[in-house]
């Protein structure tokens, strides 16, 4: 079958299996039901083989049977899968939720700027309301106040009044649009910087919360609840566990405790206990970080007492990196205060999650299991177990493991792969210790169902994927010293000729025709032609008188004579 058109058929079967829950008043999100498909699919006792495609017979076998599980409200594996989804679809790391909550801001902000930056207000109502736009910017992105406060709006204004007069907006217009952005931004941190050290001095503040002050009060009362739900957990997991390991001595008193589902109890209250454990951290790493900040904090707010006191006028090269320092810790304590909220809503939404234990197992039934059984805690079962050094601690393939007993870590080292694969088998049956285990890796992919049945033959799943690497050339910088010289006699060579120019003298002379003499150069326009140009053409003549010998032809007697002609012609006749 194509992937597509596999994923076609997958989708259905989500699909329809959603639509049989909501049919009788259950509503489930598609990631749970999908991760119930898997569930019910690696169980090999539904005997669905992964050999060929399923059939329509398959389809509705694997419908009916997720939809069994996902409206058995008292099963406590049901429950803890439940509490796996949710908890993987509304946590993420610390980082990776400040980057997030970071982006989700500047997109809140984002309309709003981009009324400013693309404003191009020229007359004098437009520049007031830009301006009455910028102050909205301020406060909305500070979060210091309300900006529909009217005290909060004239603090803020006259903050801004201090450091950007309005008379300073056609330079602001004038700015690119990323110009534009930078100043909003660096004008918000220094109006914030001046409303915080006003609060401090005691002379405005209007609106501002007491960050420092409701952090400390709530993060010790969030792990003081964490801590008793915790606590309260543990305990019941400890009494399951000693109920279980005396079960175990049993085979048929085993047989007998399986209808009451102790360990798929067992393995819900691990799974709250290991999350539990996750906010738990995240919540202490968020009271080192406002103890640290609380101290960031006063230190800036006495270096800017002691740099303004009482002076009129103080250079902004002084106070300007402080406030942005100001605001910038500011902004810690709310994100600070934001994550906690958020751990603090999510230990709250898990508590649905443990079921009824009290309904399925009553304090009465508890106690008679309890009878000539000692309950131990984990703290006295690790000194028990891993502070024997003669055990010690087993690595296989990059993974740790311990062993509650000699005969175990001997019985194991023998064959590690055997009792990881009867993990996997054991994890095919209760899909919840898939993660409660971190067995990700190993279900990557999904076995065929003929393989499993192969005896002493296991096949594990196998991952690829392209890869591609790069190399420096020269990873370390070169040490190659060019002056260095490894024959002695060159070396001699030029010692010998630095001491010889230790007694030399550099001397210049000048010649009669070489003093007060320097080269020169000039440079000349070079003459163009030129014409110009009439109406009407015209033109003149002079007279050309020739002068003719008269008397060459005829009588000889006659007189020679010189007969001075002029042969110019008049000018109306050309």
């Amino acid at each position: 079958m194509a992937y597509s058109q596999a994923e076609c058929v997958i989708k259905n079967i989500i699909r329809e299996i959603g639509q049989e829950c909501a049919h009788y008043g259950e509503t489930v999100s598609e990631t749970l039901v999908a991760f119930m498909v898997k569930a019910v699919v690696l169980d090999p006792s539904n005997g669905f083989n992964m050999d060929r495609n399923l059939t329509k017979p398959d389809v509705q076998k694997l419908v009916k049977l997720c939809v069994d599980r996902l409206l058995d409200k008292k099963n406590p594996s049901l429950n803890t899968i439940k509490m796996q989804v949710y908890f993987d679809m509304n946590y993420t790391n610390r980082g990776e939720f400040l980057d997030e909550h970071h982006r989700v801001l500047e997109s809140r902000l984002s309309i709003v700027s981009r009324e400013i930056t693309d404003n191009r207000a020229r007359s004098r109502e437009e520049l007031e309301s830009l301006y009455r736009k910028i102050v909205s910017y301020i406060l909305l992105r500070s979060g210091l106040g309300s900006p529909t406060d009217i005290k909060v709006v004239r603090e803020a204004t006259a903050a801004l009044q201090s450091v950007f007069p309005q008379s300073e907006l056609g330079t602001f217009l004038s700015l690119s649009k990323k110009d534009k952005e930078r100043q909003l931004k660096e004008l918000t941190m220094i109006v914030t910087g001046i409303r915080l050290f006003n609060k401090e001095c005691g002379k405005g503040g209007e609106g501002i919360d007491d960050l420092p002050a409701i952090l400390n009060e709530a993060i010790p009362a969030t792990t003081q609840h964490i801590d008793t739900q915790l606590q309260t957990s543990q305990e019941q997991a400890y009494r399951y566990t000693a109920i279980l390991e005396k079960a175990s001595e049993n085979p048929l008193k085993m047989k007998d405790l399986e209808p009451f589902m102790i360990k798929e109890a067992l393995f819900n209250l691990r799974q709250y206990e290991v999350f539990l454990n996750i906010i738990l951290s995240d919540i202490i790493t968020c009271a080192q970080e406002v103890e640290m900040m609380i101290k960031q904090l006063a230190a800036q707010m006495e270096q800017l007492k002691m740099t303004v006191q009482a002076k009129t006028a103080v250079p902004t090269s002084q106070v300007y990196p402080i406030f942005i320092a100001l605001s910038g810790l500011w902004t810690s304590f709310q994100d600070e205060t934001v994550l906690l909220s958020v751990l603090s809503n999510l230990t709250t939404h898990l508590g649905p999650f443990l079921g009824s234990h009290e309904e399925l197992f009553s304090e009465q039934m508890i106690q008679n299991f309890l009878e000539e059984v000692e309950v131990k805690t984990d703290v006295f079962r690790i000194k028990e177990s891993m502070g024997n050094p003669t055990i010690g601690i087993l690595k296989h393939k990059d993974r740790y493991y311990t062993f509650n007993s000699k005969e175990a870590a001997y019985a194991f080292a023998d064959n590690p792969n055997k009792y990881i694969e009867m993990i996997g088998e054991k994890a095919k049956k209760s899909a919840e210790l898939i993660q409660l285990l971190e067995l990700h890796q190993q279900f990557e992919t999904v076995i065929p169902y003929s393989q499993v049945k192969m005896i002493d033959k296991h096949i594990k799943p196998i991952t690829r994927c392209d890869s591609s690497t790069q190399t420096d050339t020269h990873i370390m910088q070169p040490t190659i010293e060019k002056g260095y010289e490894w024959n002695e006699w060159e070396l001699r060579r030029k010692a010998i000729k630095l001491a010889n120019l230790r007694q030399k003298l550099t001397r210049s002379v000048q010649t009669n025709l070489s003093h007060m003499r320097r080269e020169n150069s000039t440079q000349v326009y070079l003459l163009k032609s030129t014409g110009t140009q009439t109406k009407k053409e015209n033109g003149s003549r002079v007279p050309r008188p020739q002068i003719y010998i008269a008397g060459l032809r005829g009588s000889c007697a006659a007189s020679r004579h010189a007969v001075k002609v002029n042969l110019t012609r008049a000018v109306d006749e050309t």
